[in-house]
């Protein structure tokens, strides 16, 4: 009867305190004109994240690092100094939860054929995926592909909106 009242206690305060906490969203880097993903001049910062179902781990309460994008410049594929603690953060998650797996997706701006594209997109990816296992990520928890301009964050035709389609975005199982 007490280890019942004991595991009855146990779970109740440690539902309170997940409940009552909260995150918030990491910094996202610079993009074009100095401006962060998501954002106009003078507009405030939003995350370019959404909420999904396998966005925390209830069983050790450690969340998901919410910044699920890395940003690129104009026909680049190199991780910028910018998203490194995001890269950082995900190989973090990674290492500690052996049976996690992601799928990074390349992105590329409109503008280069589509074959061009597809391969800058799987660059990035690829660039992402390098960096996560140099920091100790098992490379059967990772998978990259390149979605090329497919799947545009943005669809005006300008640079203020083509920066927010070149990233790569990390996507863990269930959100994709």
């Amino acid at each position: 009867m007490r280890r019942n009242l004991i595991a009855t206690l146990t779970v109740a305060s440690s539902a309170l305190l997940f409940a009552a906490c909260t995150t918030t969203p990491e910094q996202a880097g610079t993009g074009a004109e100095g401006q962060q993903p998501g954002t106009t001049p003078g507009a405030q910062v939003q995350s370019d994240q959404r909420k999904s179902p396998g966005s925390g781990d209830l069983a050790t309460g450690k969340s998901i690092p919410s910044q699920r994008s890395v940003y690129y410049d104009y026909d680049r594929f190199e991780i910028k100094a910018d998203y490194r603690s995001v890269v950082e953060a995900h190989a973090k998650y990674l290492r500690e939860h052996p049976g996690a797996k992601i799928l990074i997706q390349g992105n590329a701006d409109e503008r280069g054929s589509r074959e061009y594209n597809v391969g800058l997109g799987q660059r990035r990816s690829d660039s992402v995926k390098n960096a996560l296992l140099l920091l100790g990520t098992k490379e059967n928890q990772i998978e990259s592909v390149s979605l090329g301009e497919e799947k545009p964050a943005c669809t005006d035709h300008a640079e203020d909106c083509w920066w927010k389609n070149r990233r790569g975005d990390i996507r863990y199982t269930g959100e994709y």
